[in-house]
């Protein structure tokens, strides 16, 4: 059985941490020019050259592999959706709320994990979750009175990435992270354009959006790399949660640039999940040290 190692997969989320809290920002930018599927179609190109240059100078290259397509396919179908989903809530929605939404993706993974992954459901986890999924309620309030399409897009959204992130942990355990993200970008890029290009008119970044388009693509092979780097060391209802630390950082950015709105509520909110999180690892951590006896 693979050892887990939960400090290490933490510090692997914090950099998938700043790189989809960027993304956030840059994909609010670009979206004043360009429509969600452009913006997927060119972070998607981008990222093929990054990966196949970075793979080529670290001599990983020869680790992509046309293996398990299938379910390559799958992973990158639901996460092109729920990408696609959660750029148009950035644009109708707070930064806190997107994010919120999306932190339920934990709670589906401990409720699915054990049928597709074969990893328990321990009591301890499942608390986590249960609390964890409380200080999102907190934070978010998707009361009747607010609902609108930029909240429904991130709920749904969520559901997406936990199709993903189901997939891509099926994945590392005979899969390289270079050929995973190979293909994330490879079909990614081919969805994108085929739905971006429907109506055979795709525009072109302007000057001004096109570094905003540069950092969508970067950051976001960033994430995934990092994403994928912690599920190799730790079980995928460990990693998830711990991108938690999002929300705090994403409303802090949403009243410093955007001037949103921002309530003492948020921060309980913060504090539960935060707490959630804490209490799951330290569980996990337990788990791992032999019985004495």
């Amino acid at each position: 059985m693979t050892q887990s190692h939960p400090v290490k997969a933490a510090l692997w989320m914090m950099g998938a941490v700043v790189s989809f809290t960027s993304m956030a920002v840059a994909g609010r930018e670009a979206s004043h020019e360009l429509d969600t599927f452009e913006l997927m179609t060119y972070r998607s190109l981008i990222g093929i050259v990054i990966v196949l240059v970075i793979s080529s100078l670290a001599g990983t290259h020869r680790q992509i592999r046309v293996n398990r397509m299938r379910l390559h396919f799958v992973r990158n179908a639901f996460h092109f959706a729920g990408q696609n989903l959660w750029f148009y809530a950035l644009t109708v929605a707070t930064l806190p709320q997107v994010f919120a939404f999306e932190f339920s993706v934990p709670l589906w993974i401990s409720l699915t994990a054990p049928f597709f992954l074969a990893e328990k459901l321990t009591r301890a986890r499942l608390a986590a979750a249960v609390v964890g999924f409380v200080g999102i309620l907190l934070v978010a309030r998707p009361d009747m009175a607010g609902l609108n399409l930029g909240i429904i897009a991130a709920a749904v959204a969520a559901i997406g990435f936990t199709g993903s992130g189901l997939a891509t942990k099926l994945l590392t355990r005979t899969e390289s992270t270079t050929s995973i993200l190979f293909w994330l970008t490879i079909m990614q890029a081919g969805f994108g354009i085929v739905c971006a290009g429907y109506d055979l008119d795709i525009a072109l970044p302007s000057v001004s959006t096109l570094p905003w388009v540069v950092l969508i693509g970067i950051a976001g092979l960033l994430a995934h790399f990092c994403i994928t780097s912690a599920l190799q060391i730790a079980p995928a209802i460990i990693v998830f949660p711990m991108d938690f630390v999002r929300l705090p950082l994403a409303a802090t950015i949403g009243i410093m640039i955007y001037a949103e709105p921002l309530e003492w509520i948020v921060f309980a909110g913060a504090a539960v999940i935060l707490g959630a999180n804490f209490v799951n690892i330290l569980a996990e951590q337990k788990s791992r040290k032999p019985a004495r006896g």
